[in-house]
């Protein structure tokens, strides 16, 4: 399978989407990273890591449900053309041979005969030749049908339809590959905390042993840091571990294999809060499209209801008879054509329409409904994703902050141990915040991401293009 980069279209909407705008790296230290990438088991020498775009692009280029949806559109279209089809003309060609074992009789005036013969009275006469042959060539051509324009109409917005729903399979996946990029990354982030961390502990459960050595410390201050070491081990297993799912669901959803070797860019960034242009919404055409079609199919049950429908006939051919009885046998043809116009004027069908024009009514009030309904909880979901992501970055900044604060208090107050002014549990609970403002960070970052994405899938920005 073929993996595109970002500067290759999408097999599905052609253009690539906007990037990522104005960036605001997430401070993460060296050595914590070094070490991630360490345990990530780091990218292989001279292969650039996906971005979020490359990512995107070839979700919309492998993913399986946009492969059936792409299929579903192109049956949509055979659809459309094969109503379109029954306008054309149909040319038939016929023909059939039948022997009469028995001719048939048909009962005949006996004055037909015999001009003498009283009226009332009949005889049996057989007409016919036991042998018969007919072929033609018929053509019939619809001049007017309500119900097969109508189907050619109902068809075309079926297919819109298709295509629709096909958009709204691609966000869903857009959604659905950006939310598990970042994920990846937040996970990354948190290992770097994690990994971090650890070598701080190191640290202080060397310092710890050397004071224990020196009877400076006891057992069971050392044993509380190897705890805490402990904890911070298991940990990074679960992380590491959740991180690979997350991983492989990526591949799922970006149609690559699961051995694929899959390296992404773990560099967070924060655009400056762009203000997404309101634009219809992928949901809200297809409530529209659906009502459409309802309101086709309405009109096709009521033109069908008083309109004729008309159709062109024609047909030229032969016919053969012939008698195998010597010495009178014989085999002659004779030439057959008409042509004439049909015409079938509906009188009445029962209440079996009314019916179901009574459904379609109530159907098309719903969807009239529905339109509404999703205007008013767009405006509202616009709404909080907006509020949400204001909400976010602001966190966001005051945990950055919060974080650089936590560090050089377990900073300081690891001095002030080696200085014997500060207890062990005084630098454990200076390591706890620091931890605690860590996560607080990763859980914002989270909350802006997430909240981001929602405010593009609310305002209809979620498949922007680049020019």
């Amino acid at each position: 399978m073929r993996v595109i980069d970002g500067n290759e279209r999408s097999e599905l909407f052609g253009d690539r989407f906007k990037k990522i705008c104005p960036m605001m790296l997430v401070n993460i230290r060296k050595h914590g990273l070094a070490l991630m990438l360490l345990a990530v088991g780091g990218a292989a020498l001279g292969q650039a890591p996906f971005s979020l775009q490359q990512c995107v692009d070839t979700a919309l280029a492998h993913n399986a449900e946009l492969m059936i949806g792409r299929n579903q559109v192109e049956m949509g279209e055979q659809r459309l053309m094969e109503a379109k089809a029954n306008r054309l003309p149909k040319l038939t060609a016929n023909g059939d041979y039948r022997w009469s074992i028995e001719l048939p009789y048909q009962f005949m005036p006996l004055s037909t005969f015999n001009p003498m013969a009283p009226e009332g009275q009949f005889k049996e006469v057989q007409f016919g030749v036991p042998h018969n042959i007919n072929a033609n060539v018929q053509l019939a051509l619809p001049l007017y049908n309500p119900q097969l324009f109508g189907g050619i109409r109902t068809a075309g917005v079926a297919a819109e339809l298709q295509a629709l729903q096909l958009r709204k399979t691609g966000e869903q996946v857009v959604q659905e590959v950006s939310t598990l990029y970042y994920n990846a990354q937040v996970l990354h982030h948190q290992l770097a905390y994690l990994y971090s961390n650890a070598v701080n502990t190191e640290k202080l459960l060397r310092n710890m042993r050397l004071l224990r050595a020196q009877l400076l410390a006891t057992g069971t201050d050392v044993g509380r840091v190897e705890l805490q070491a402990e904890q911070l081990a298991t940990q990074r297993g679960q992380v590491a571990s959740r991180y690979a799912q997350v991983l492989d669901a990526l591949k799922l959803a970006m149609g690559l294999p699961l051995d694929h070797d899959l390296h992404i860019d773990h560099a967070i960034v924060l655009g400056q809060d762009a203000d997404y242009l309101p634009a219809t919404t992928v949901e809200h055409r297809l409530a529209e499209t659906q009502t459409a079609l309802v309101r086709s199919e309405l009109g096709t049950l009521d033109r069908s209801r008083y309109l004729p429908s008309v159709n062109l006939m024609g047909s030229y051919g032969t016919m053969g008879f012939g008698y195998d009885k010597p010495p009178n046998d014989f085999l002659k043809f004779h030439p057959v054509s008409m042509a004439g116009l049909q015409v079938s004027w509906p009188l009445f069908s029962g209440t079996v329409i009314n019916r179901k024009m009574a459904g379609k009514r109530l159907e098309l009030h719903n969807g009239e409904l529905q339109l509404k309904l999703l205007d008013e909880k767009q405006a509202l979901r616009t709404a909080t994703a907006q509020r949400q992501r204001e909400l976010a970055r602001s966190t966001v900044a005051n945990t950055l902050e919060q974080v650089d604060l936590a560090q050089r208090i377990y900073e300081q107050t690891l001095l002030q141990q080696a200085q014997g002014t500060a207890s062990l549990t005084e630098v454990l609970l200076a390591d706890n915040a620091l931890r605690a403002a860590q996560q607080d960070q990763l859980a914002a970052l989270v909350d802006y991401l997430k909240a981001d994405l929602e405010l593009k899938a609310a305002t209809g920005n979620l498949m922007q293009t680049n020019n």
